[in-house]
């Protein structure tokens, strides 16, 4: 019963190392390398990810949420998406390293759009990786690639942004609708303090260690207004 209950929990990991179990039986010595290689690469996450997350933090925290709709939302237009791919061409690291900051530019009023456009330059147009390709297969083509590519990218991304909305997109944050208006409360960075349900406890509560908004008709915007100002992280908005 505890092995179906950690598979159901664990389906991919579960089918992964049973694949591993069936090339060291079939073919020892390229399991061994793809066991390699899938080391390295984890490796290589836990030396980036930490850095990732905790950057994606800070700017969660402490950018304002009108600066990234000013300047990637819907109605930044077309300098939205040129930030966009300038951002995108401009970062280092892996593409995986982009899917957590996409994933916050998002919830704080970024467009489809332009997320699209981020994590695509972010794969194939970073000037880093131009440079070597100019080198190893020439600046002609690397022109060529680079024009085709970015043409590419505006079309996918409006295409993209056309067929995906953001609603259907899962986020982190909760949103609570309350009398003139809605209460996000990012559980991410909610560390659990406290402060907003000792300044309004008829609208917050704490439930595993984390800040909920109490689904009544209790009309205390004051106070709500007043914990979104105190809270140390910025985890409530509205």
């Amino acid at each position: 019963m505890k092995v179906i209950q950690y598979f159901n929990k664990n389906k991919l990991l579960t089918i992964v190392l049973l694949i591993y179990a069936v090339l060291f039986l079939i073919t020892p010595a390229k399991a061994g390398l793809a066991v390699k290689n899938s080391i390295y690469y984890i490796v290589e996450m836990l030396q980036i990810m930490p850095v990732v997350f905790l950057l994606t933090a800070i700017l969660e925290a402490w950018v304002p949420k009108e600066v990234i709709m000013n300047g990637f939302g819907e109605r930044a237009g077309l300098k939205g998406s040129a930030f966009s791919f300038i951002l995108g061409s401009l970062s280092a690291g892996p593409i995986y390293a982009a899917f957590p900051i996409s994933k916050m530019l998002l919830k704080k009023g970024a467009s489809v759009t332009n997320i699209v456009i981020i994590l695509s330059t972010w794969a194939v147009v970073k000037v880093p990786m131009l440079a070597n390709e100019a080198k190893f297969l020439g600046p002609k083509f690397m022109g060529v690639r680079w024009i085709l590519t970015t043409i590419a990218i505006f079309i996918m991304a409006y295409l993209t942004a056309m067929i995906v909305k953001i609603e259907s997109i899962p986020m982190t944050e909760l949103t609570h609708k309350k009398k003139g208006g809605e209460i996000n409360i990012n559980e991410q960075y909610c560390m659990g303090c406290g402060i907003c349900t000792r300044i309004s406890p008829k609208n917050f509560k704490m439930k595993n260690k984390k800040a909920k908004f109490k689904e009544n008709d209790v009309n205390d915007s004051e106070n709500v207004n007043k914990a979104i100002e105190k809270c140390p992280v910025n985890a409530i908005s509205n």
